[in-house]
């Protein structure tokens, strides 16, 4: 196998590098390899766009993670809690969702645009004025625990100094020890009618008919449950789904750059051939990367994933000892296919013999020439039956028909 890799990478260079056998000069290899780079980076941005073009699971059910965090949290103030991240946006919930439609393959979940709908009747100038208010009795409030924080810090520094028998007209503090309790009371009474009042503006804000027809929606576990489970469905089919939208983006250029370099070579167009075969050799990169990723994230990973957790339970350190014996396996595979499509020694030799051409290069050559002038390669073998020469890398003696083996 190390064999067989080490002589198709040579085949690779030497393939890149050469027009009819012939080496490039350095600027013009420096001018192919910026060309390369540059058609390398913009397939990549093209199989990205592409791979974003089917709506995401977090597109297609933009509500689920609002909804799940509502339904997991412990907080006894959740029910203003989801509703107030919404009052900071001015525009329409449904109408966010909905432009995600236009710009994606696939459709937002009928219940996140109801879900949206329901927002869209809370979120209304009266409602976005409550929150606001709500907002600056917060900030109220936390100015004057600040402000406690610093009279308490204060206070304990003024019995230090009075203990140190510090004159009271040198101390660096504000607030006087005899006064400092009756402004905490103040202020802890400003606070906590803040806090009512907060407490009161929510309940409000919450009690209203169109937020009660929201929570009990939200409060429907069989239609969380319905939204749950195409979720995840959905994040378990995206990968795949994903992968297959770039492939489906690569094949074609993979078609067209190897229709082109066969023709090229049949026609002997060396330039059209180098650059036909460099475009084969990008595309085939990107091609490889995201078979490796379909491998290790796609629906196939995520079936044998499944499957060693259900047979193995926690051994699913097991996966990756799958994946060394697989991943050199497919290399395998893939070298295999190159070989036999792109790297075929008798094919190109059966066109070039036809063509009165040297099996090695390629360039054109007399009858009576048994070496090549342009390479010196030699271009027969002695048949092993009749023991005649006959062409290299042909399956047959053209003298007696008997099979060859080739060296």
């Amino acid at each position: 196998m190390f064999t067989t890799l080490r002589r198709l990478i040579g085949q690779l260079f030497s393939k890149s590098r050469t027009i009819n056998n012939t080496p490039l000069n350095r600027v013009s290899l420096i001018v192919l390899v910026v060309i390369d780079i540059f058609i390398l980076v913009n397939v990549f941005m093209g199989i990205n766009d592409i791979g974003q073009w089917y709506i995401s699971p977090g597109q297609a059910y933009p509500c689920y993670a609002e909804w799940n965090n509502y339904f997991n949290s412990n907080s006894q103030d959740k029910d203003y809690e989801i509703l107030e991240n919404f009052f900071i946006i001015d525009n329409s919930t449904s109408q966010r969702y909905q432009e995600l439609d236009e710009r994606h393959l696939g459709s937002v979940s009928s219940v996140c645009m109801t879900y949206g709908n329901y927002l869209d009747v809370i979120n209304t100038p009266e409602n976005r004025e409550k929150f606001y208010l709500i907002n600056d009795k917060k900030t109220s409030t936390d100015l004057l625990e600040s402000t406690n924080q610093r009279i308490r810090n204060q206070y304990d520094s003024t019995l230090l100094e009075k203990i140190a028998g510090q004159d009271p007209s040198q101390s660096i503090n504000t607030t006087d020890a005899s006064k400092a309790k009756q402004e905490l009371d103040k202020n802890n009474q400003q606070i906590a009618n803040l806090k009512q009042e907060i407490a009161k503006i929510k309940t409000e804000i919450t009690t209203s008919s169109e937020s009660r027809s929201f929570l009990d929606f939200l409060q429907d576990e069989k239609t969380f449950e319905q939204l749950q489970s195409s979720y995840n469905r959905a994040s378990f089919w995206y990968p795949s789904i994903q992968i297959a939208f770039q492939f489906f983006f690569l094949c074609p250029l993979i078609i067209i750059a190897f229709s082109i370099h066969s023709l090229a070579q049949k026609k002997d167009y060396g330039l059209v051939a180098l650059i036909s075969w460099h475009l084969l050799v990008i595309f085939f990169i990107p091609l490889v990367v995201k078979l490796f990723e379909f491998l290790q994230f796609g629906i196939l990973a995520e079936f044998i994933f499944e499957l060693v957790r259900e047979l193995l339970g926690g051994l699913l350190f097991l996966i990756s000892y799958l994946y060394i014996l697989a991943i050199p396996l497919i290399g395998f595979g893939i070298i295999k296919l190159c070989q036999l499509f792109i790297f075929n020694t008798k094919l190109q030799a059966a066109n070039r013999v036809q063509k009165s051409r040297c099996i090695s290069c390629g360039k054109k050559l007399r009858s009576d020439h048994s070496h090549c002038p342009h390479c010196g390669y030699y271009q027969y073998q002695e048949c092993s039956h009749c023991h005649n020469l006959t062409y290299k890398h042909l399956p047959h003696c053209y003298h007696c028909g008997e099979p060859q083996v080739n060296e």
